[in-house]
């Protein structure tokens, strides 16, 4: 939903839509990784193993810092989101970016799989580095959260057609409400113990 009632827009948590792709490009990456692991590749395991730890952590610090200053830039100052705004719940933006990227991700795994067999665990490593990426980034949104006492949300029709850009072009700022608002905690993780609003 990209409009609420009265004029209010659908939102979408920042951090959650960057955190949305970690789990299953983690766990991608670790299958594919493991299924390496049991050939000896071009290389042999050891150098296999090592050049994948190499990658993987080259692709979470890459992922982690990639667009920074952007993401700075459009939490300057954020607008007050209105009253007659709708906050979407954290599993619908989960939802949304997983069904929006489902083949980019089949596509990933055959690469990081085709890529772990020749050189073992390699293409799982860094795909599973990109992943600890997205959520090493989503928790430097949540300490930003933090730190500011508010929550950062963006327009749900801004997201893109994969629902997967909360710092693309379309996204001209970001809308902020209060720490306890929603259903996720600064950073993007589930709230436990139910829903604040």
């Amino acid at each position: 939903m990209a409009r609420g009632v009265r004029g209010g827009q659908g939102l979408a948590r920042v951090a959650v839509v960057v955190r949305a792709g970690a789990a299953p490009m983690w766990w991608l990456g670790v299958f594919a990784a493991g299924i390496g692991v049991v050939v000896p590749g071009i290389t042999g395991r050891r150098i296999g193993v090592m050049a994948g730890a190499a990658l993987f952590i080259v692709a979470a610090g890459v992922v982690a810092y990639l667009r920074r200053g952007r993401y700075t830039a459009l939490a300057a100052g954020p607008a007050r989101a209105g009253r007659h705004d709708v906050l979407q719940d954290r599993a619908v933006t989960v939802r949304n970016w997983r069904r929006g990227h489902r083949w980019w991700l089949l596509l990933a795994f055959a690469a990081a799989l085709a890529g772990s067999l020749a050189v073992p665990a390699a293409g799982g490593m860094l795909l599973a580095g990109a992943g600890t990426g997205l959520r090493l980034k989503a928790a430097w949104l949540g300490r930003r959260e933090r730190a500011d006492d508010v929550l950062l949300w963006v327009r749900v029709d801004w997201l893109g057609p994969r629902s997967g850009a909360p710092a693309g072009k379309p996204v001209k700022a970001y809308r902020a409400t209060g720490i306890a608002a929603g259903d996720a905690t600064p950073g993007g993780a589930r709230r436990r113990g139910g829903v604040l609003v």
